[in-house]
């Protein structure tokens, strides 16, 4: 849905929340019940979209519907925390000071192992996977890998494993997980967060593996090689030791 036109991908989010939340209702399940499954619909359409605003649009599009509509007048205060305890599993309060789920466009790393070869049999890690577009991409790369990924938020993970059979896909903190076996790790993070995934960067990986970040820097370090062009995001590539 994702690779739709917009607004295409949100209108048919919206459509399907609300096709969800009548059926349940017609179905007689509880009023909390039915908003809770719809919202979480919501949530989960709204995820692989390519930017933060399109997520929370089409996130937000339902239950403001609902709102205005005047159907929610006879739900309890309560059930409104219920949305909440879904989006709390989706995107936990822990991983809020990393990226959002940013979602690897498509073609992306298209030339990364031309820059950063490796042998088969090479471990590769997208730390932090969501739903796995980034190990779609890496496995277009390097099809003879090992691809693993590690992803906090337990739905996120679930679908990713669902999605991604070829890869490892593993429930964990990005920042305790171990790159030291790792012949690259690939990131999609934020400016904010760069300063941390280079210091560990630095302290774990060893001598001639790879750190690929996509369209963010590691401040104050000179990369190996840049991929741009093509309208993609840039690509920073950075060879151990870094220094």
């Amino acid at each position: 849905m994702s690779r739709l036109a917009w607004p295409l991908p949100a209108l048919l989010a919206w459509g399907a929340c609300w096709v969800l939340f009548i059926a349940l209702s017609r179905l007689a399940a509880p009023l909390p019940v039915a908003l809770t499954l719809a919202i979480a619909l919501g949530l989960v359409l709204a995820l692989p979209l390519a930017t933060r605003w399109r997520r929370v649009f089409v996130a937000a599009g339902f239950p403001l519907s609902l709102a205005a509509s005047g159907m929610a007048a006879g739900l309890p205060a309560w059930a409104w925390l219920l949305a909440l305890g879904a989006l709390a599993l989706i995107y936990p309060i822990n991983t809020w000071r990393d990226a959002p789920m940013f979602p690897t466009p498509p073609q992306a790393l298209k030339g990364l192992a031309g820059i950063a070869p490796l042998p088969a049999g090479a471990r590769v890690l997208d730390a932090g996977c969501g739903l796995g577009d980034g190990l779609r991409e890496l496995r277009r790369e390097y099809p003879l890998a090992q691809i693993s990924g590690v992803e906090w938020s337990w739905p996120l993970r679930l679908a990713c494993a669902l999605r991604c059979r070829f890869a490892r896909v593993s429930r964990g903190d990005l920042w305790a997980s171990d790159w030291s076996r790792q012949d690259l790790v690939y990131l999609f993070q934020r400016p904010e967060s760069m300063p941390r995934a280079l210091e560990k960067a630095r302290r774990e990986l060893r001598p001639g593996t790879w750190l690929a970040s996509l369209e963010f820097e590691a401040p104050g370090l000179r990369p190996t090689a840049v991929m741009r062009g093509d309208g993609r995001k840039t690509v920073w590539l950075y060879r151990a030791p870094l220094r």
